[in-house]
């Protein structure tokens, strides 16, 4: 069933343009790019820049943060007094963000979860009798138990319908027991957390050697709710890996693009019975940079020059040479000989040089017989200082001869590319469920790449000899887009480590000199179509210098037009990877919302969000059985309810235009470290062989490609279901003496319709709603006798009883129930 696209009309924001960066690559990367050779433009090396630890107070400082041009996205933390992070950053940058509101942190100064109780509310704390549950003002939403590297942890969901007042905040007190039938304690105060200005709920996560079987939550002003603990994901042994003869650990090392587009293809002749190349019909930008001089510094006398031909193709012969000559009077005037430029500064009456940098730039702009694209004065300089001779030819260079330190030998390939789509699957006719893996949207996000090289690699070697992945490439239809962002990622490798978006440059003049080289493209996943930041949605920046620009339009780079064209040629489709790194978090629906009043993109139906809960918890089982790292649930669902807003991102367009289950994961993240008793965070481009049982490029790839194998059997087994769901209401059909709270259970995820009008259900009817966010379904305090009439209908499709609501026919074979209240 295809849904339909749903846009919003939306709110115009304040653009928040800037023109600084951040940059958050790894340790040892080069977060300012190559120098200028000698005899070539030279740009003054930017100030020494540092790590810092920051807070934000929240989403909404964040936006504004990375709307001025900082990059602070991924490796983010919420806690409860705002979000954490790290930067890289000059003393000019760090005054920057102080002014902003920016905290900055000493190394130790984080937020902790406490590991010891704290006595509990106090006098305030008195214990409350639990109300009916349509008055409850306490609610546990979640409370999950977990293990990893041998250490247990509890973490606890609990909302109060008193959150959002201002004074006195509401706090929340919680207490375990210790097993079955043991008393409540270890009392702990939860942590509140508001987000863009709107309460979400309370929160906290603690060690626990022992697994506890229920929990108590207390408020401040007398509200009680229990809850059972239950376990997030299982220990079960993996269905894939288990398998002796299973074969996987084939990717080695980091792959750039060439060597990942290189591989698909040889896999597509080796293995012609079950894979083939896909070649998608928007090129992108290339490798490629027009060549550049800045003449003059950086004051009003300077001048930057661009080549109208790509660097490669002539742009990096051209050189200028700004010369004196003897008299007075003479005019501008501009010579040209071959790829020389000369330009004979204008003299005075006195004999001195009078070219304004203007002058200088529009005679080079239209003097220099084509040679020259664009002229202009430096960044916003009005360009009235006289321009001086230079010392002798200056070259204009694109800037990308120069290899980073540690970079993979070889030349990067100039000019537009096509990216090759790595299909698989032993029926590629359509009608077997398609699963689209895309990869380094981002070009710093290294560890992406590999993982879903590794999980293509898997499928084909496993085929012949595995049982379980023969059912997968026998039953789904597999896209791989092991890069999608080719150019920004051989900027990353070969030039600027910290790389995030394309390499288109939509800049104008005032941020169009080399200075601002590693500042241009657009960051792919802000430019989609629905919740973007162009109608309005937060997590998006209009500035062309910032990591997050969401580009001139919606769709206007070819990596988001390729996308939209995959999905709608192949309309069997129906699940999305969109891999990132290095959050350690899964998420899917809302991504964006607006920030005056956290308005999100419509949420999935509460059938919907149930199957993205059920098939994360399928994956990262798979991820934790290869060496116990948990992406905890705190990490998990929709991505602006557990990350931030980001406006314009590719899984909600798929997911509300096309019905496609679309998720996001980044990979990577914390991971716990049983020596220190600590999570460790992980980075963009870590050691490929590191400390094997905590941050490593090898093992986040190895890990998460079983979460990808275990994906594609979500699929299969999707693509295999024609079972219809059932459905009843609790408590059933029957006559009450008093006013009753009902509620519908079903016996998978399945979104359920329903009237209390006595019309029959259809496909318009109410749909049954979670009762929050992140909670199950709400209740119905039925006062007055009450007949429901309602169907369920799975993931799948599968309708129960094989009901059709588009038919008026005479059986009406939906569920139907009526609540008789009998006063006395």
């Amino acid at each position: 069933m295809r849904r339909t696209r749903q846009r919003i009309a939306l709110l115009a924001l304040p653009a928040l343009v800037g023109s600084m960066l951040v940059a958050t690559g790894p340790a040892g990367a080069d977060p300012t790019g190559p120098s200028a050779t000698a005899g070539q433009s030279r740009v003054d090396d930017p100030d020494a820049v540092r790590l810092v630890h920051i807070r934000l107070t929240g989403a909404d400082m964040l936006d504004t943060v990375t709307a001025a041009g900082f990059d602070l996205e991924h490796g983010l933390r919420r806690v409860p007094t705002g979000i954490e992070g790290e930067a890289v950053v000059t003393a000019e940058q760090l005054t920057a963000l102080k002014g902003m509101g920016v905290e900055v942190l000493a190394d130790d100064a984080g937020f902790a979860w406490a590991d010891e109780a704290d006595g509990g509310l106090g006098p305030a704390g008195a214990r409350a009798v639990q109300p009916q549950s349509h008055e409850a003002t306490v609610r546990v939403v979640r409370a999950d138990w977990f293990t990893t590297k041998g250490q247990g942890f509890l973490y606890v969901e609990a909302r109060t319908t008193e959150g959002q007042q201002a004074e006195p905040i509401v706090g929340m007190q919680l207490e375990n027991d210790s097993g079955k039938g043991t008393p409540f304690g270890f009392s702990r105060t939860m942590s509140r957390f508001v987000d863009s200005g709107q309460y979400m709920f309370h929160r906290n996560l603690f060690k626990l050697d022992t697994r506890p079987d229920k929990i108590r939550v207390t408020s401040s002003t007398g509200g009680v709710a229990t809850g059972a603990v239950s376990n997030w994901l299982e220990d079960a042994p993996p269905p894939l890996t288990a398998n002796p003869s299973y074969k996987s650990d084939f990717v080695d090392g980091y792959r750039h693009p060439q060597q990942l587009y290189s591989r698909a293809k040889e896999i597509a002749r080796q293995y012609p019975d079950i894979a083939e190349i896909v070649y998608l019909p928007n090129q992108t930008n290339g490798y490629q940079r027009k060549a550049q001089a800045q003449i003059g510094g950086t004051g009003q006398a300077a001048v930057v020059v661009t080549s109208a031909a790509w660097g490669h193709e002539g742009g990096n012969d051209i050189t200028v040479d700004v010369v004196d000559r003897p008299g007075a009077n003479l005019p501008l005037a501009v010579e040209v000989e071959g790829k020389a430029v000369r330009v004979l500064l204008a003299k005075d009456a006195a004999g001195a040089p009078a070219s304004t940098a203007t002058e200088v730039a529009e005679a080079l702009r239209t003097r220099s017989q084509g040679l020259i694209d664009r002229a202009h004065p430096y960044r916003t300089n009005e360009g009235t200082g006289i321009v001086a001779p230079t010392a002798g030819p200056v070259a204009l260079t694109d800037f990308l001869d120069q290899k980073r330190v540690g970079a993979p030998a070889g030349e990067v390939p100039r000019g537009p590319v096509t990216i090759p789509v790595l299909r698989i699957g032993k029926h590629r006719d359509g009608k077997k469920p398609g699963v689209l893996i895309q990869a380094q949207d981002h070009a710093r996000e290294w560890v992406p790449a590999t993982t879903s090289l590794e999980s293509a690699e898997r499928l084909v070697h496993n085929y012949r000899s595995d049982r379980e992945t023969k059912k997968i490439v026998e039953n789904t239809d597999v896209f791989f887009i092991l890069s999608n962002n080719p150019d920004g990622a051989n900027y990353s490798f070969y030039n600027f480590a910290s790389q995030r978006r394309n390499m288109t440059n939509h800049c104008p003049d005032a941020n169009a000199d080399p200075g601002r080289r590693n500042s241009w493209g657009v960051d792919l996943n802000r430019n989609y179509r629905v919740g973007s930041g162009h109608d309005g949605y937060a997590g998006a920046s209009t500035s062309c210098v910032s990591d997050t620009y969401q580009g001139p339009a919606e769709l206007s780079e070819p990596e988001s037009k390729n996308i939209i064209w995959l999905v709608e040629k192949y309309s069997n489709i129906k699940f999305m990877m969109s891999v990132h790194s290095n959050g350690g978090q899964l998420f899917w629906q809302p991504g964006a919302y607006i920030a005056d009043g956290r308005i999100t993109t419509p949420r999935p139906p509460l059938g919907d969000e149930a199957f993205y809960w059920q098939s994360a918890a399928r994956i990262l089982s798979q991820v934790k059985a290869h060496r116990e790292t948990v992406v905890t649930p705190e990490n998990v669902g929709g991505s602006s309810d557990v990350l931030y807003s980001s406006a314009g991102n590719v899984r909600e367009d798929l997911y509300h235009t096309y019905g496609i289950y679309a998720f996001g994961w980044e990979v990577g993240g914390s991971v716990y470290n049983p020596a220190t008793g600590d999570w460790q965070g992980g980075s963009f481009q870590p050691e490929w062989v590191g400390n094997p049982d905590l941050v490593s490029g090898h093992a986040e790839t190895m890990e998460y490609a079983n979460g990808i194998m275990e994906m594609f059997r979500v699929a299969a087994d999707w693509g295999k279901d024609k079972k219809d769901p059932t459905s009843q209401l609790v408590p059933g059909a029957g006559r009450y003496s008093k006013p009753v709270d009902v509620r519908f259970e079903t016996s998978e995820p399945a979104t359920v319709y329903y009237t209390t009008d006595g019309s029959r259900p259809t496909l318009d009817s109410p749909r049954y709603a979670a009762t929050e966010f992140r909670e199950p379904g709400q209740v119905f305090h039925v006062t007055e006798t009450t007949t429901f009439h309602w169907f369920s209908v799975d993931s799948a499709g599968n309708i129960e009883r094989n009901y059709d609501p588009t038919k008026n026919d005479r059986r009406n074979n939906y569920r139907t129930a009526t609540i008789k209240i009998v006063k006395r």
